[in-house]
Order: C-alpha cells, then structure tokens, then sequence
C-alpha cells in the first residue's frame, strides 16, 4: 500500500475534510493543498479511535500566487473561498505561501527567506509529522505531497522541523498537540 493509499484510507472518514478538498478543487488556486493540522488531527483521531472532526479548530488551505504579494490579492481569494465553505461549520483559513516571507518574523521572531512554491512552505511546517499537504487534481484523483513521508505521522510521533520553525513555536504547538492526544510520543531533541 502506497503512502497515499494509507493516507486516504484514513482521510476519507472526515467527511468535512472531504467535502473541503472537493470544493478547493473549485476554486483554481495555484499549487493549493489542504494542509498540516486537519489532514494531521484527522489521521491521530481516526487511530485513536476518536470522532475523525474531533478537536480539528480550522482546515488550513494553502496555496503559491508568487504574481501577486498583496494583500488585497490574498484577500481576494480568503473572500472566495469563505462564499465556497459558508455553510460549512468549521473554519477554513486560506493562505497565499508566497507572501508568508512578509509577516513572519513580526509573528514568530525570526525571518524566513520567501518560499518558492507551495511546497517548499510545506518543508518548513514546525513539526516533520505535519508537513503533509493532500488535493484533489481537476480529474478527482488525490495528490500527495509529504517530504519526510507519513512514518512519524501514523507512528503519532511530533518531533521538530529543523528547517525554519522556532523552537517556542514548535513547543506550543506539541503540547496542544499533547493535550489533546495523550498517545503522542514527543521528541524534544532537534
């Protein structure tokens, strides 16, 4: 069985996650996936044995428009997207990864060089088992991206991304991440 195959397995149980993806395949977003927390809290529920929607606050849509680095661009595509998922009852929070160079280190306290792709943003998510990004293609099939692969994922294994995150943001998250999965086993060491 294929990553992928294993991954959709799963994902497939979180109905809303589906509904998602399907509609995001609407909304011809350049190099877009639905990514990190919903696909991750999705796989640690369904193995837990737990409502496949439990706890998951917002399903995060990325997407790399380098053209345009505006705000009012991005905004243009948070405003779509949220007519795409009104009735929806969850958050979908919708980000153009090409302009995260330009707010991060006022965020998070370190810069970050500008991403290339959709992708590359990916790369650099806090935690290894959290770069995973999933969409649907034009022709309904599923398209995986996961760099370091999904063994700490389905092993409920966090350990931090040396690539950009800082380490107060990759310990807040773990031990959210902790609290409400007991089950996960947190590496501290890089």
């Amino acid at each position: 069985m294929t990553d992928l195959d294993r991954l959709r397995d799963v994902l497939v149980r979180n109905e809303v996650l589906v509904d998602v993806l399907d509609r995001a395949r609407g909304l011809g977003l350049p190099e877009w996936y639905l990514a990190a927390g919903c696909v991750v809290q999705t796989v640690w529920n369904v193995l837990t044995g737990r409502e496949p929607t439990a706890g998951i606050a917002d399903y995060d849509l990325v997407y790399f428009d380098g053209a345009d680095l505006s705000w009012a661009g991005e905004d243009r595509v948070i405003r779509a997207a949220a007519e795409t998922f009104a009735d929806l009852a969850v958050d979908v929070e919708v980000r153009n990864e090409a302009r995260v160079h330009l707010w991060y280190e006022a965020k998070f306290g370190v810069p970050c060089p500008p991403f290339a792709s959709t992708e590359a943003a990916i790369d650099a998510f806090p935690a290894i088992c959290s770069c995973v990004g999933v969409r649907l293609e034009p022709d309904g099939r599923w398209r995986l991206y996961a760099p370091h692969g999904l063994d700490d994922l389905f092993a409920m294994i966090v350990r931090a991304n040396p690539v950009l995150a800082p380490r107060a943001v990759f310990e807040r998250k773990a031990a959210r991440w902790l609290g409400r999965w007991p089950e996960l086993t947190v590496l501290t060491s890089r």
